[in-house]
C-alpha cells in the first residue's frame, strides 16, 4: 500500500487516538458512543501506523512528502 500520511499526520493521529481511548477507559465516555469512540480510535492508530489512509486515496489527498513515499 502507497504512503499518503506525512510524519504530522501521523503524530496528530496517535495523538487523538490515545485521548480518545483514555476517555473511553476512564470511563468519560460510556455506552454505544464509547464503543464507536474506540474503534475509531484503534482506525486512526492502525492508520498512522501503517502510514496509509484508505480515504485520503479515495479522495486523492496526500500529506507525504516525497522522500517518505519511497520507503
Amino acid at each position: 500500500m502507497k504512503k499518503n500520511m506525512g510524519k504530522t499526520d501521523r503524530i496528530l493521529r496517535v495523538i487523538i487516538a490515545l485521548i480518545l481511548a483514555a476517555l473511553y477507559f476512564t470511563d468519560v465516555i460510556t455506552g454505544t458512543i464509547g464503543i464507536v469512540v474506540l474503534v475509531f480510535a484503534g482506525i486512526m492508530f492502525l492508520t498512522s501506523l501503517i502510514g496509509s489512509c484508505p480515504p485520503y486515496g479515495l479522495f486523492g489527498v496526500n500529506t507525504c512528502k516525497i522522500e517518505e513515499q519511497k520507503k
